[in-house]
């Protein structure tokens, strides 16, 4: 990971727009795809010199209404534009730290156990798994270990299988981690994480370096249990308010439907598992 992380995410930006995007004309050849950075500033409303040293990491502390003309110019959703004022080092201090706490309180372990029905789990910004309930123990079986989802998407042989549509999966937990390296840009285990990743994994060099950020809040996930076929799922993530950081999220499926049914299954094959014949080297609830 460099070190000009504003720069490499406005440039990235700008890339992905062409002038009939924003409602410019387009004049002559262009050397590259997308907005030339003078049209980023006229549509900011800034100096061009200014905008061409904040890409170059010449200038690296924009002030917030720099900051929101460029998230209009660059025509940001939410999440960018929430990455945008990190990385600009613009976010208003609201007291919390930007570190994970590693921890989880037992009353929430205890408040994840009061969903023996579906799968529940508390995970970091950099998508590790701090914790999870039995169910969600048993969703993740298929992966040695179930230690961080980025890993388990792109480097456990499992992944291209568990998740039935790969590249929205990969994606996502792409964009999950873009946003945590707006949190923390310096983050040892980031850089870890990211550096394992790109040295193994082309598909996520590739997504990596789209710089596209997302975070977790609802979504849909299809995925393929070998244990029980194809579950239909959807999650919601919640922050953990004593816990700057953490999120848990919490998977449900549709009442009576086919995967309410495998889920229930799972549920029973995973207990007497546990219970009769542990494996060699099973997961303990964490």
């Amino acid at each position: 990971m460099d070190d000009n992380h504003l720069g490499d995410f406005l440039r990235t930006r700008r890339a992905g727009l062409r002038p009939e995007d924003v409602g410019m004309a387009s004049y002559g050849a262009r050397r590259v795809a997308g907005l030339r950075r003078e049209e980023v500033a006229v549509l900011a409303a800034v100096n061009a010199d200014y905008y061409t040293r904040l890409e170059q990491g010449r200038e690296r502390n924009p002030s917030p209404k720099v900051v929101d003309a460029l998230s209009r110019a660059l025509r940001l959703d939410e999440d960018a534009r929430a990455h945008l004022y990190r990385l600009a080092g613009a976010t208003p201090n609201d007291g919390l730290s930007v570190h994970t706490a590693e921890h989880v309180s037992p009353s929430l372990r205890q408040l994840m156990d009061g969903y023996p029905g579906t799968p529940a789990f508390v995970m970091s910004r950099t998508l590790d798994l701090l914790a999870v309930n039995p169910l969600a123990d048993a969703l993740y079986a298929p992966f040695e270990p179930a230690d961080n989802l980025a890993r388990m998407t792109f480097l456990d042989p499992a992944g291209r299988a568990f998740y039935t549509d790969w590249d929205r999966a990969a994606q996502a937990t792409v964009a999950n981690l873009r946003e945590a390296s707006g949190f923390d840009p310096d983050n040892p285990r980031l850089r870890e994480l990211v550096r394992t990743l790109t040295e193994r994994s082309p598909d996520f060099t590739r997504l990596w370096n789209a710089h596209t950020v997302r975070g977790k809040t609802r979504d849909a996930k299809h995925l393929l249990h070998p244990d029980v076929g194809p579950l239909s799922l959807t999650y919601q993530a919640f922050d953990v308010r004593d816990a700057p950081g953490q999120q848990l999220v919490i998977y449900h499926a549709e009442p009576g439907s086919p995967s309410a049914q495998s889920l229930d299954l799972l549920g029973s094959l995973h207990a007497t598992r546990r219970s009769s014949d542990p494996r060699p080297g099973h997961r303990p609830h964490r």
